[in-house]
């Protein structure tokens, strides 16, 4: 069975080097799915609570919400640390409280203290797609993932695996000790 959950992300991102309206620096509203299969939890009834989805993902998924997301090659990423640095927010305002922890991958890097995230490639809807599923591919059981950001959108759909130890009391993934972070349960 499926437990469907979605997020509406606003972002800023231009297509360097595209020629046509994209190359511009330009906003969106996206609206991210995740489709996440399992079986059904015996003690809970269900695949894996909603609500602890939206928790999971978002936990990575704020850092591109009002965020700035540019290629790391693109020549307006030095000038916006330069001007982030002039204003003393670079490294974090008292008031930007909406992010998630900083993360490193092969495709992307958040510094959320500037609400900034660097990709390898450009954000398209299907850069988006890889992205976050390789950010969530090991605290999720995802199978699908759609992604719309104004006219455009892809889905991207991707094997089960089944392999994610969750808490028989509510559902949620077990942390690396076999211990439910949300209710303390501990694996026997």
């Amino acid at each position: 069975m499926k437990s469907i959950t979605t997020f509406d992300l606003q972002y800023a991102h231009r297509f360097y080097g595209f020629k046509g309206e994209a190359q511009y620096l330009h906003g969106h509203t996206g609206t991210l799915t995740i489709v996440v299969e399992d079986t059904i939890n015996e003690g809970v009834n269900m695949v894996f609570p909603c609500n602890e989805i939206k928790k999971t993902a978002w936990n990575v998924l704020q850092n591109f919400d009002h965020a700035l997301v540019l290629r790391e090659d693109d020549p307006l990423l030095p000038a916006i640390i330069g001007v982030y640095e002039k204003q003393g927010i670079l490294h974090g305002h008292p008031q930007n409280k909406m992010k998630g922890p900083a993360f490193k991958t092969e495709l992307a890097t958040a510094y959320p203290d500037a609400r900034l995230v660097v990709t390898k490639e450009t954000l398209t809807v299907e850069g988006m797609i890889k992205i976050v599923y390789d950010l969530l591919k090991d605290k999720l059981n995802i199978v699908k993932i759609k992604f719309t950001s104004g006219e455009n959108a892809a889905c991207e759909e991707f094997v089960s695996h089944n392999n994610i130890d969750r808490c028989p009391l509510c559902g949620i993934a077990l942390n690396e000790n076999g211990v439910c972070p949300k209710c303390g349960y501990r694996k026997p």
